[in-house]
């Protein structure tokens, strides 16, 4: 098939010849698409920084790379003394051109990750202490920082929090979700919206990031409905002579630079995909780039329990899918409770909402009660009073208790599920062994969602902290340095947010700081370099 007339060609060369500008228009006829020879050493087509994924991590770390400084406010104090006389060192400095290992060095926060906690506590000081200081920090747009790139996303700029439960309030406070440069209080008051709780709806919340992206002026380097296939490493030469022969009509004069352009070459990407046109159709596409960051989030793949009978169209692994079901009446009339698997907050999302919709509830979930890590331990109760009320039945209505089920709730703590059967019945097993079947009319597995780094070479499994294991956020994150969030195992890969166990939106734009510094220096080092040559090249400005 021939990719190459216009239609196929599509919206984004278009936007990349906007985004570059003139000079780009005039040296590229077409952009390479998937199936056509395409040139890995040709700089021209080579962007310096593609970010996958265009949630909150991707729509900050844009910020950042669009040239926007944080600098040290003039009256500002932190209540920190000594990160106050640090920031005091060097204020004529910005955030990202000073040294963030000092800077991060004796913080403490609810992120394992130095740069993350820093970065929180100049825009939240001491909130985990009930504290709600103004950030110490004010931000300059400085053109000369700019560093192109492009945010590719499945669908408008938000990521997951389009598609999240909307009847739910956040986990964080309204504060606590906003990104640098536009606070959500200013933003809800522009939209004349009266919000009373400081907890907000996902919808919200979905609606401040979008309009983020356009009051920031970030919208040219924003690609929606775009679908990534495969992101791999360049490498052609004396390793890759298969390829060589293929592309039989490469130029002698490419061939001949490409032995200069080695070390380039092997540092690149290509990344692949597809763009869903508005008439349902598909625009395969094909781009280099110096730098790939990740920032897909956590949202991509529902936990499993991988027993049997767990694909039965009756077993449901996500809030959305439980929600329709409600919507359409599925309960009416059924006298069996819904079976919810988990003790996390999702599965006490559900809980709540079966409950409202007066659905009976079973409850299922490996830990004790007192089990001191259960994430209802550490939530105040005051600010979380609907957990708090969920958590009061998990101890209260146990089947222990009772051995008859509750009418409206009943919890069985310490239980695993070994399989469900095609009746509606579930084998349940406690930790002494005994086994019990329960009917149900629904059941809602929620034990948390993993990342699907399928697009990258064996899945991701090589750059998690234990290799040839699935990345997940908690028990395998992506290894990366502290300080640069580059990928330990993978030069010129970088990732943040949940993907490195930050999956609070206050901790994950530390990894945006971490990355536009990190890119920075390259930058200025790269630009060093040009200047002190020969001055040629076409490369990117």
């Amino acid at each position: 098939r021939n990719y190459s007339s216009p239609e196929t060609e599509g919206q984004l060369l278009n936007s990349f010849i906007r985004y570059f500008g003139d000079s780009l228009e005039r040296k590229i006829k077409r952009m390479p698409l998937i199936e056509e020879t395409v040139m890995p050493g040709d700089s021209l087509l080579t962007l310096p920084v593609v970010i996958i994924g265009n949630g909150p991590s991707g729509i900050c770390l844009s910020y950042l790379l669009s040239g926007y400084r944080p600098y040290l406010s003039p009256e500002a104090i932190h209540p920190n003394p000594i990160l106050h006389t640090k920031l005091e060192e060097a204020r004529h400095l910005s955030i990202v051109d000073q040294d963030l290992e000092y800077l991060s060095e004796g913080l403490e926060g609810r992120s394992s990750n130095p740069v993350a906690v820093l970065f929180d506590t100049l825009l939240h000081p001491d909130a985990d202490f009930g504290y709600d200081y103004p950030p110490v920090l004010h931000w300059k747009l400085e053109q000369h920082n700019y560093i192109p790139h492009i945010v590719l996303g499945k669908g408008p700029p938000g990521g997951a929090w389009h598609s999240m439960e909307g009847s739910m309030l956040t986990i964080s406070f309204g504060d606590w979700m906003e990104l640098p440069g536009l606070t959500f209080k200013e933003w809800v008051a522009s939209k004349r919206r009266n919000i009373k709780n400081d907890r907000v709806m996902p919808e919200e919340i979905a609606r401040y990031y979008k309009h983020y992206v356009k009051v920031m002026g970030l919208q040219k380097n924003f690609r929606d409905n775009v679908y990534i296939t495969s992101v791999s490493r360049l490498c052609r030469g004396k390793d890759d002579e298969d390829r060589s022969e293929v592309n039989e009509n490469i130029s002698t004069q490419h061939l001949e630079m490409e032995d200069e352009q080695k070390s380039l070459i092997k540092r690149n990407w290509e990344v692949r995909g597809y763009q869903r046109a508005t008439d349902g159709s598909h625009v395969p596409f094909c781009l280099f780039a110096e730098n790939v960051a990740l920032a897909t989030g956590s949202f991509d793949s529902p936990g499993r329990l991988q027993v049997e009978g767990e694909d039965f169209p009756f077993v449901l692994h996500s809030m959305s899918d439980f929600g329709a079901a409600i919507s359409k009446g599925k309960f009416r009339g059924k006298a069996d409770p819904v079976l919810i698997v988990g003790a996390g907050l999702t599965a006490a999302d559900a809980v709540l909402c079966a409950y409202n919709n007066n659905i009976p509830v079973v409850h299922v979930f490996r830990r004790r009660v007192t089990d001191t890590s259960l994430i209802f331990k550490q939530l105040p109760k005051k600010l979380y009073p609907e957990y708090h009320k969920v958590y009061h039945m998990m101890c209260t209505q146990s089947h222990t208790v009772d051995s008859n089920l509750h009418s409206a709730y009943t919890s069985f703590p310490e239980h695993n599920v070994l399989s469900f059967k095609p009746e509606m019945k579930c084998v349940l097993q406690s930790a002494s062994g005994l086994k019990k079947i329960l009917k149900f009319s629904v059941a809602l597995v929620l034990i948390g969602s993993h990342p699907n780094l399928f697009f990258l070479k064996d899945q991701g499994h090589s750059i998690g902290h234990h290799s040839n294991q699935p990345i997940t956020c908690k028990g395998n994150p992506v290894e990366i340095d502290p300080y640069t969030y580059e990928c330990t195992k993978e030069a010129n890969l970088f990732a943040l947010g949940p993907l490195v166990g930050d999956n609070f939106v206050r901790f994950l734009k530390g990894g945006a700081l971490g990355i536009a510094r990190c890119l920075a220096i390259r930058q200025k080092k790269k630009h060093e370099l040009i200047e002190g040559g020969d001055g040629g090249g076409d490369g990117v400005p």
